[in-house]
C-alpha cells in the first residue's frame, strides 16, 4: 500500500510541465533554487519553490543546503522503479545505464583505462531509496551482509566482501591473500543511522572519492540516502555510469535482499 502511495506521488509530480522541466534542468548537475527560478520568467520564485517542494515530497529531488544556498539534486530512483515495474516483463535485461558501473569495474579494457577521455572535474550523486524494513535491519544488511547482495566484484565472482563498521574499518573484497581490493575505509560511523567512507569504488585514476549512507526510520520504513562525491581525473561518462550503478545496487539488489531475502543471480548463495 505504501509503495502504491509513493507511485501516486511520483506520477502526480511528473504530471506538471514545470516540474518536468525542473528535472531536466537538474539532470546534469545540482542547481540552487535561485538558479532554477531564473529559468522561469513567467513564474514567481514562490511558485517555483512550490513545485520544488512537491518534487522533494515525491523523492524526485534531494535537497542539500550549502551555507545559505539550497542545492537541488535529481534523484532518479523513483523513475527507475517505474521502469522496473512495467518494463522488466518486456525486456530481458536492465536499462543499460544500470549495468554501467558493473561493466566499468569488471571489464579489463573499459573506458576508465583510456587516459585521453579524462579531465580534471568533479561530480556529486544524491539518491534516496525507501526500504520496507526497520533501520537496524537495513544497517545490518549494508554492513555484515554486504557479501550477499553487493553484486559488483573487482576480484572475480568467487571473491568475498567484508565490511567492518567501525572508525578506520575497511570495506574489502578478497579472492585470496594475493588478490584483494579495497572499496573504502570508514571515516565516520553512527550506528545504525550513518556511515561515511573514503574510497575509489573501482576508479583507477588520480581521484578523491567519498560516499555515505544516511538512514532514517519513518512509518516503519527506512529512508536510505546515498551521497557520492568525486573529484580529480574523471571520465565524462562516469557520473551517469555510477549513478546507474548505485540505482541498481541500492534500489534493486539491497532493497530486494532486505525486503524479500532475494540474492542477485551472480552472487554466490
Amino acid at each position: 500500500m505504501y509503495e502504491e502511495e509513493e507511485l501516486t506521488r511520483t506520477f502526480k509530480a511528473l504530471s506538471h510541465p514545470v516540474r518536468r522541466q525542473i528535472l531536466d534542468l537538474v539532470k546534469d548537475g545540482p542547481k540552487t533554487t535561485g538558479e532554477l527560478s531564473d529559468q522561469f520568467e513567467d513564474l514567481s520564485r514562490y511558485a517555483v519553490m512550490k513545485h520544488l517542494r512537491q518534487l522533494e515530497e515525491s523523492n524526485l529531488i534531494i535537497v542539500r543546503r550549502e551555507g545559505r544556498n539550497r542545492e537541488n539534486y535529481l534523484n532518479a530512483v523513483p523513475l527507475q522503479e517505474i521502469h522496473n515495474r512495467w518494463m522488466n516483463q518486456y525486456q530481458s535485461t536492465m536499462a543499460g545505464s544500470m549495468l554501467a558501473l558493473k561493466n566499468n569495474i569488471e571489464r579489463g579494457n573499459n573506458d576508465m583505462e583510456k587516459p585521453h577521455n579524462l579531465k580534471h572535474d568533479a561530480f556529486q550523486i544524491e539518491q534516496k531509496i525507501t526500504i520496507d524494513a526497520p533501520v537496524s535491519k537495513v544497517f545490518d544488511s549494508l554492513t555484515k551482509d554486504i557479501d550477499k547482495w553487493w553484486a559488483y566484484r573487482l576480484c572475480g565472482e568467487d571473491s568475498t566482501l567484508y565490511l567492518d563498521p567501525k572508525l578506520g574499518g575497511q570495506f574489502v573484497e578478497k579472492a585470496s591473500e594475493d588478490h584483494a581490493a579495497l572499496w573504502g575505509t570508514v571515516t565516520y560511523v553512527k550506528a545504525p543511522y550513518e556511515l561515511r567512507f573514503q574510497g575509489l569504488l573501482g576508479m583507477n585514476t588520480a581521484v578523491n572519492g567519498a560516499y555515505s549512507y544516511s538512514l532514517e526510520e519513518k512509518d516503519s520504513k527506512t529512508i536510505l540516502t546515498l551521497s557520492h562525491d568525486v573529484s580529480g581525473l574523471i571520465d565524462p561518462e562516469w557520473k551517469e555510469n555510477y549513478s546507474g550503478g548505485w540505482e541498481e545496487l541500492l534500489g534493486i539488489f539491497l532493497k530486494e535482499y532486505v525486503e524479500e531475502g532475494k540474492i542477485p543471480e551472480n552472487v554466490r548463495g
